[in-house]
């Protein structure tokens, strides 16, 4: 159910930054979840300067330091990064501009570690066994005062990935062995050699540490309460208007399984890379070897790092698989939508009453309420998800000639996507979690239907050539209040074998289920086989 991980010899190695230093913060102050986390000399890189025209207002409401606004959850522009902050921060170590800058740097690093490799380029000799150890650490023991430190060479050089470079090019000078060769750093690599690379692993390690974890606890909710309902018949509504019943948990398994057809795709998803230069030729790459293989040493590369080769490109690896990964998420997000719109609904009808909370307030007028909260948000956050991601999804595979920079801006954004979705889910998850059925008012609603027979009776009455079997129902049905003794009658004068008689006058709205029952209790089995499939 996961993408394919990284390969041993690319592996993420003990790298935590986020997780340890920044999200530890945030757990002795909540409302400080970035700035504490940076060193004092540094935190001018994340102060927020205010501008000389604020407001008096604004600046009495953020006290006197307010020309130099740290970067709090109250003073966030985005709520991911504020108000939200703790629902998604287990995204920072993935798609943060941390993770970015560590993804750059363990991609320069194994690819000198590569040329290493290859015979030919004898400028770069194999390392000893300390100096790859040396390489390594600097992947293992990347944090954010390395990060930081990055962020303070990216000032001078207003180049984000030269910045890496020079950033280990220093760092390799307490190794005399590695020192020798540091301007192989970046050798024959365009910017976006390194860029597409760590995107590439950024979204892996997304998908597979936080998103599939969390839409498999959602289908799994919705598996284990569709098996939980499978007996409890409910009043369908097409149009809005009563139709023949089904069960609760027919109606939850339909869920499931459309989020696992969903997440089986988003397994089955090639992260694709590119490493051929600047405008995917090997162009500088032959004239400095020309007797090295370097299509076959790209591939070999790119597969080392656990991710899925593409020969064919520009200066950019061209995004098609990113347009599908995010319009694959649209399609998860958009079935979630139909759920939450759907569960919505049947708590406006009472069909299912929340767990409330001590403390908790639905509204500040009415005290009696309890809204639907979770859902609301839940919809809320997946139409922002959406609405970015399907920008993603359009803009990202254009490009003019060989190469703009419109995608390098644009793809920023992917963690906006991602974090609102997951955002969503939690939501979703969450309300699942308070749902009580009311089977009383279910059966209540089916009860004042007797009318939805009229389906079965015309039905059978076509079997045995009873002429205009759905005229003689319409008549009896359309516009007029029909109950279980009006039923009764009109099967009683129907000229028909007494044994289908005797069926159809045993029939009941809450019986008239067909095989929903059956259906819902086999769905565990639908949704292992759906998703039981990996990237291989």
């Amino acid at each position: 159910m996961e993408f394919a991980t990284l390969s041993s010899s690319a592996q993420l190695g003990s790298f935590n930054p986020l997780r340890t230093n920044l999200q530890s913060s945030t757990q002795h102050n909540p409302l400080l979840f970035c700035y504490a986390s940076f060193p004092s000399s540094s935190r001018r890189i994340c102060s927020c300067r205010a501008s000389t025209h604020t407001p008096t207002s604004t600046r009495k409401m953020f006290g006197p330091h307010s020309d130099d606004l740290e970067l709090y959850a109250l003073t966030a522009l985005s709520p991911l990064d504020g108000r939200y902050w703790g629902k998604v921060k287990e995204l920072s170590p993935y798609l943060s501009e941390s993770a970015l800058i560590y993804f750059r740097i363990l991609v320069e690093i194994k690819w000198l570690l590569q040329l290493s490799e290859i015979p030919e380029i004898v400028k770069v000799p194999s390392f000893s066994e300390s100096a790859k150890t040396f390489l390594q650490s600097l992947i293992d023991d990347f944090s954010l005062d390395d990060a930081l430190e990055v962020k303070n060479i990216e000032r001078v050089t207003n180049h984000d990935v030269k910045a890496v470079e020079y950033f280990l090019k220093q760092k390799c000078q307490s190794n005399a062995e590695v020192a020798k060769v540091r301007e192989f750093f970046h050798f024959a690599c365009t910017s976006e050699d390194i860029n597409n690379l760590a995107h590439g692993l950024m979204l892996k390690e997304t998908m597979n540490s936080v998103m599939f974890p969390v839409m498999d606890k959602i289908i799994k909710a919705l598996c284990d309460m569709a098996k939980d309902n499978a007996h409890v018949p409910m009043l369908s509504r097409t149009h809005g208007q009563p139709a023949t019943p089904t069960t609760l948990g027919k109606e939850l398994a339909n869920f499931a399984v459309r989020l696992s057809e969903e997440r089986k795709d988003l397994s089955h998803i090639k992260i694709l890379g590119k490493f051929a230069g600047a405008v995917g030729n090997y162009n500088a790459h032959i004239v400095a070897y020309p007797n090295v293989n370097w299509p076959l040493v790209a591939e070999q590369f790119v597969h080392s790092l656990g991710l899925s080769f593409n020969p064919y490109v520009t200066q950019i690896e061209p995004h098609d698989y990113m347009a599908k990964l995010f319009h694959s998420l649209i399609r998860f997000n958009n079935i979630l939508i139909a759920f939450d719109r759907d569960v919505w609904g049947y708590i406006s009808l009472s069909y299912f009453k929340q767990i409330t909370k001590a403390g908790e307030i639905g509204s500040s007028t009415m005290p009696h309420k309890v809204n639907p909260i979770d859902f609301e948000n839940s919809e809320g956050n997946l139409g922002v998800a959406n609405a970015v991601l399907s920008h993603l999804s359009m803009k990202l595979p254009i490009s003019r000639w060989q190469r703009d920079l419109t995608d390098s801006t644009a793809i920023r954004n992917m963690s906006v996507g991602i974090g609102h979705s997951l955002l969503a889910y939690k939501s979703t998850l969450q309300g699942i979690g308070k749902l009580q059925v009311n089977e009383a008012r279910l059966s209540e609603d089916l009860n004042q239907c007797w009318e939805l027979l009229a389906e079965a009776i015309q039905t059978v009455m076509r079997t045995y050539d009873i002429p205009e079997p759905y005229e003689k129902l319409k008549e009896l049905t359309r516009g007029k209040a029909v109950n279980k003794e009006s039923i009764r009658v009109f099967i009683e004068g129907l000229d028909i074998p007494e044994e289908a008689k005797t069926n159809l006058l045993k029939l009941t709205p809450d019986t008239y289920v067909g095989t929903a029952d059956e259906l819902t209790r086999t769905v565990e089995n639908v949704v292992n086989i759906v998703n039981g499939s990996n990237i291989k």
